[in-house]
């Protein structure tokens, strides 16, 4: 749980989908939401703290499915990827987040609606950059 701590650190005001083998799992707070959105239960896991921590699950399969759902809901979703195969690593598998998106720059087909505008905005500060 300190590997996913660490980068939930990182990334405090996102729904963190952590790949943990053929799932993405969710804990905590985000766990809890994303089990409402989703419709999906919510279990905990024993981490060998004093509570047990909540936890919800989505297959990495049905990913895209899953995604749209939490952005068409208005949350920022990172997406935390093994970057080795399990298999070969040598103790803690290599995690990090290889993409954050909002419901802005939603980039998955399956939610995009062509008939309906998306409105991205930038900012540049004036003065020393």
């Amino acid at each position: 749980m300190d590997q996913y701590y660490a980068i939930k650190e990182r990334y405090p005001d996102t729904l963190l989908l952590f790949r943990m083998g053929d799932f993405y799992e969710l804990f905590d707070e985000d766990a809890k939401i994303a089990s409402k959105v989703l419709g999906i239960a919510l279990t905990s896991r024993n981490h060998g703290l004093s509570e047990r921590t909540p936890l919800a699950g989505v297959p990495h399969h049905a990913l895209e499915r899953y995604l749209v759902k939490l952005l068409q809901a208005g949350y920022r979703v990172a997406i935390c990827e093994q970057l080795e195969d399990p298999k070969k690593a040598k103790g803690l598998v290599k995690r990090d987040v290889i993409e954050v998106m909002t419901p802005g720059t939603i980039t998955v087909d399956a939610g995009v609606e062509s008939d309906r505008n998306q409105y991205l905005v930038g900012v540049l500060p004036s003065g020393d950059v």
